[in-house]
């Protein structure tokens, strides 16, 4: 995981390592590539499927404007 951090340059925000399937099972992911974005309410939004970079940076932006 920490060389696709640097390879890819996306170390600007937290990664985790879910080896035992915990959190894709809480969070009903079935499929990668998966987001989960969480806002200040603690409620969260799971897209599955690659997001372009329009879409993932709109979708940060509305989490932080919020």
């Amino acid at each position: 995981m920490v060389d696709f951090v640097e390879e890819t340059g996306v170390g600007n925000f937290d990664h985790l390592i879910d080896a035992d399937g915990t959190i894709w099972q809480e969070l009903v992911v079935t499929d990668q590539p998966a987001f989960a974005f969480v806002n200040d309410n603690g409620e969260i939004d799971v897209t599955i499927g690659a997001l372009g970079e329009e879409e993932l940076t709109a979708r940060i932006q509305e989490l932080i404007d919020s």
